[in-house]
């Protein structure tokens, strides 16, 4: 049996991480995989191969996260270059996204005999300008007020013209994966990783009848703002970074992206039974 190459991505901010890592070294190491991280934890972490982080990219069998969902993210955009599939392991609080706890280490033994299924999650393809590079959401894309205290005029389009218009401190545009996050938070509805849509939930809308949105996965949306303004500004915002700045001559366009992120997914950890414990952890 070829040795598995396990890439670990650790968020040492996360106040567990730094007592988890031990054990999921020697966890791996003991079921055959072999171990790698950054030259950084070389010297703090026995037992690992170490290197910088494109070569190690390249070589490993699949990337392990250890944090929040924060955490997972960022690790998803690094696996997604080399089309790695990816392994959460929750440091954090309630890591919607993460299939292991951190008392089910045991799950990590099943990693080298691929005893475990992977799961494609759809992702955003976003571009601003028409003519900006194409970037990439896992969770979501959310255009805000930036530094206007000013409600947003928003106008959505489709590729047949005027879909809806929105006044709201912003839009946000997430993938069924980003259902459980912002878009939560907003009002929005969870929508299972296995459905295929777009989903667009207000936040704070001027208007009681402005509610969710599915859209069929298909659809190109085009978004612009309207400002009294010339100064005025929102902002774009891709999983949580500050993606661009828009004026009110910036439009945005949303599609799903034929990219995925891949996850590794055991069998007894669907969503419905991580969702029943994350909620009721939430309350």
């Amino acid at each position: 049996m070829m040795q598995k190459k396990v890439l670990l991505l650790p968020n040492l901010t996360k106040h567990n991480t730094a007592e988890l890592l031990p054990q999921i070294i020697r966890q791996l190491a003991a079921c055959g995989c072999q171990p790698m991280a950054l030259s950084e934890y070389g010297e703090r972490f026995g037992g690992l191969q170490t290197g910088e982080l494109e070569p190690l990219l390249a070589e490993c069998d699949l990337v392990l996260t250890v944090g929040g969902d924060g955490t997972i993210l960022h690790g998803a955009k690094h696996a997604m270059r080399y089309d790695k599939p990816l392994l959460g392991i929750n440091a954090g609080r309630l890591g919607y996204l993460a299939q292991i706890e951190p008392d089910e280490l045991d799950f990590l033994g099943r990693l080298a005999e691929g005893d475990y299924a992977i799961q494609e999650r759809m992702l955003l393809e976003i571009q601003v300008g028409g003519r900006g590079p194409l970037l990439y959401a896992l969770n979501d894309a959310v255009i805000t007020r930036g530094d206007t205290a000013r409600l947003l005029d928003l106008v959505i389009s489709g590729k047949n013209g005027p879909i809806a218009t929105c006044r709201a401190d912003g839009l946000i545009f997430a993938t069924p994966t980003g259902s459980t996050a912002y878009s939560l938070s907003a009002g929005g509805p969870v929508v299972a990783p296995g459905i295929s849509t777009i989903l667009m939930t207000p936040i704070c809308p001027h208007s009681l009848n402005d509610r969710s949105i599915l859209f069929p996965p298909d659809v190109e949306l085009r978004i612009c703002c309207r400002f009294s303004g010339g100064s005025d500004r929102a902002a774009l915002n891709i999983d949580g970074e500050r993606a661009a700045s828009l004026d009110g001559k910036t439009e945005v366009r949303i599609r799903r992206a034929e990219k995925v992120a891949r996850f590794v997914q055991f069998p007894e950890k669907n969503f419905t039974e991580i969702l029943s414990q994350k909620l009721k952890s939430r309350g």
